[in-house]
């Protein structure tokens, strides 16, 4: 299954991005990469990304996710995730990339967090 996006404003300036699928190797990868570059090529800075969907993510697609965290934080930008499954937070916590994300549960809780 590939990974699928759809967009969606909150707000006046925080864009959620929920993905659907898995983030690998190949058109996930590039999926994440460029709906993030797109985003920022708009002047978004303020992006959510929902993996609620995301079944799996391999070593590319944690490249993805750190590549579009640093292209959206060197525009003085924000990228924080929401809504992580049990396979991806175990993901994140091993290869220590919590400590780089803002990680929130809540829809609500981490659009405020950007203000």
């Amino acid at each position: 299954m590939s990974l699928k996006t759809s967009k969606r404003e909150v707000g006046s300036d925080v864009v959620v991005v929920d993905l659907s699928g898995r983030i690998v190797l190949g058109d996930g990868n590039d999926v994440l990469r460029e709906t993030v570059a797109e985003l920022v090529r708009a002047g978004r800075r303020r992006i959510l990304l929902n993996l609620a969907d995301v079944s799996y993510i391999d070593s590319s697609g944690l490249g993805a996710l750190v590549s579009g965290y640093t292209t959206v934080t060197g525009q003085q930008g924000q990228v924080k995730l929401l809504s992580l499954t049990k396979k991806v937070h175990d993901l994140l916590q091993i290869t220590k990339l919590l400590t780089v994300f803002e990680v929130f549960d809540d829809e609500a809780a981490a659009i405020k967090s950007f203000k």
